[in-house]
């Protein structure tokens, strides 16, 4: 199996918008193009960062392509496949694989609970759905539903799922979980993911990597070399970066930081989600400078 199946710096895309509420592809060409001038070797589109809940599936198809056409067909994309609607996280699978991703992020169905049987039944359908190797997607914050040490053991066996966004905050499980399965994992938790690192995990699938690719990419780079001293150093320049990211929703904060960075022409989101008011873009453009943040 790949070590590294999807890359190690991989950006949660926002997907940008105009004032209107259309989709901006050209805004989204330009900054899939500076995400990978910094550093990221993966993208993953239409996941929650990118306001998957409400985009619609011509859109997210246009999307993968924009953006393909932009970084060229050496960059990993992924796209999201997440319901609570088994059928349509397939169908998302499905029109993925026809727009040409590289693989899929596969969301545990949220809000629904159901049993542990049936969430590695959704999974072994979205799975039946394509040919592209999956990355399992555990945020119970947001899905309300882990995924059991159960299921991860019946669906690590398939070929096809290769491996795990942890967005637990559980890193003590990762580690036994890394390895009884031998899933490539990624922290889905950007202050963690240097103690992912050391629990075994190979990357990151990245919010704050929107404006600190470079230095994220660094740090990885150096916890690999063994260089522990400048892996912890990094990260710690990090940490005040985490924290102007995450105060607020990760998808508002990571568009205006796009925005700052002369990347997206506008800041404009879709409801429920609002942009950032005035005082809270000053805010977080005020915290990346002190943090040392450049466009």
């Amino acid at each position: 199996m790949n070590p590294r199946p999807f890359g190690t710096v991989l950006t949660a895309m926002v997907t940008p918008m105009h004032e209107g509420g259309a989709i901006d592809v050209d805004s989204a060409q330009r900054l899939a193009a500076y995400l990978v001038a910094r550093g990221c070797d993966g993208l993953v589109l239409s996941g929650t960062t990118g306001e998957a809940p409400t985009t619609h599936a011509p859109e997210k198809a246009d999307l993968i392509r924009a953006v393909r056409e932009a970084v060229g067909p050496d960059i990993t994309i992924l796209t999201g496949a997440g319901s609570n609607d088994t059928a349509h996280a397939v169908r998302m699978a499905e029109q993925g694989a026809d727009a040409g991703v590289d693989g899929i992020l596969a969301l545990t169905p949220y809000y629904s609970k159901p049993t542990q049987p049936g969430v590695v039944a959704h999974f072994r359908a979205i799975l039946g759905a394509t040919s592209l190797p999956v990355m399992l997607y555990d945020i119970p914050g947001r899905t309300g539903l882990a995924i059991s040490d159960w299921a991860y053991d019946q669906l690590a066996g398939h070929k096809r799922v290769v491996a795990v966004k942890d967005a637990t905050g559980n890193v003590a499980a990762a580690k036994e979980r890394i390895e009884r399965t031998g899933l490539a994992w990624y922290s889905g938790d950007d202050p963690l993911t240097l103690d992912f690192l050391r629990a075994g995990a190979v990357g990151v699938v990245s919010v704050s990597s929107h404006i600190a690719s470079r230095e994220i990419a660094a740090m990885i780079a150096a916890f690999h070399a063994g260089d522990i001293a400048e892996a912890e150093r990094l990260n710690e320049a990090l940490r005040p970066v985490h924290q102007a990211m995450f105060t607020g929703p990760g998808a508002v904060n990571a568009k205006s930081s796009a925005y700052w960075a002369g990347m997206i022409a506008s800041r404009a989101m879709r409801l429920p989600l609002l942009p950032a008011t005035s005082d809270e873009y000053d805010a977080l453009t005020a915290a990346l400078e002190v943090a040392g943040m450049t466009r």
